[in-house]
């Protein structure tokens, strides 16, 4: 009899443990890196889904590594801040089960300055800052052999362009690989710098103010990130929605009109 009366007393304290700590499925967690990216939530992807009923929390990060951890590990439940090409990379060489769910507006990598007004001042010695992270910083070398300020080597992949990949330093720059975060700050020494979008933005500097942005591949535009095992349940579906809303193409048109738009807001505008 008392060993019935402890299972039957083991089992009810488990359904009362589940009942607290199960997490509420209308409660979204969403990562994102501190600026823009943050703020498009916010404005925009917040009150929709609390208009369905969601209690959305905003995490906000200052790096580039502990947002996919955070997601893998169930502390979130949907991250903004990378591309495909990050996403892949990451998910691939920690062994984590992330998706790309779709992809955002994106603040596009540019070249910013507080020494100088023009690309025209290089010479040799110039010094240029850019992102060490292997995708980013292949953007950003990409958009030097475009200047004509180094060479790349033929046939390299310009996904995946490193330094080892610079067969001619043309203007004789001095590179500064830095963390992305350390970008904006680097403009206080550095002659240029190859700022991501959302960065320069969180630092207080102007998309108009860039001296060259890149054209944003699709490869290269922001998406949002869950666990693969929850890319077909409802509130992937919700988030993938008020993306694709009018509602926040008009926030996008009002406060991030200097952001490259995704294909389905350019359909939306047809």
């Amino acid at each position: 009899m008392n060993t019935r009366r402890n299972l039957l007393l083991t089992a009810v304290a488990a359904a009362i443990s589940f009942s607290v700590n199960a997490k509420d499925p209308k409660e979204l967690v969403i990562g994102t890196s501190s600026g823009p990216y943050a703020d498009q939530v916010k404005l925009g992807i917040k009150p929709i889904l609390e208009k369905q009923g969601y209690k959305v929390k905003l995490v906000e990060f200052n790096d580039y590594i502990q947002p996919n951890y955070a997601l893998a590990e169930g502390s979130l439940d949907a991250n903004i801040f990378q591309h495909i090409i990050y996403l892949t990379k990451f998910s691939t060489d920690h062994k984590l089960a992330l998706s790309e769910l779709i992809k955002i507006p994106t603040a596009p990598i540019a070249i910013y300055s507080k020494k100088h007004k023009t690309l025209n001042d290089v010479k040799e010695g110039t010094t240029v800052a850019l992102p060490n992270d292997p995708t980013n910083q292949a953007r950003a070398l990409v958009l030097l052999d475009q200047l004509g300020w180094i060479k790349l080597r033929e046939k390299t992949d310009p996904l995946k362009a490193s330094e080892k990949d610079v067969a001619t330093n043309i203007k004789k720059i001095k590179l500064l690989p830095l963390e992305a975060a350390q970008l904006p700050r680097s403009l206080q020494d550095a002659d240029y710098a190859f700022v991501n979008g959302n960065y320069a933005l969180a630092s207080g500097l102007k998309l108009k103010d860039a001296l060259i942005t890149e054209k944003i591949s699709p490869a290269y535009a922001n998406l949002v990130a869950v666990r693969t095992a929850d890319k077909d349940k409802q509130f992937a579906k919700d988030i993938a929605a008020a993306y694709r809303s009018r509602e926040f193409l008009a926030v996008t048109n009002k406060y991030f009109a200097d952001y490259a738009k995704t294909d389905y807001q350019l359909a939306l505008e047809k």
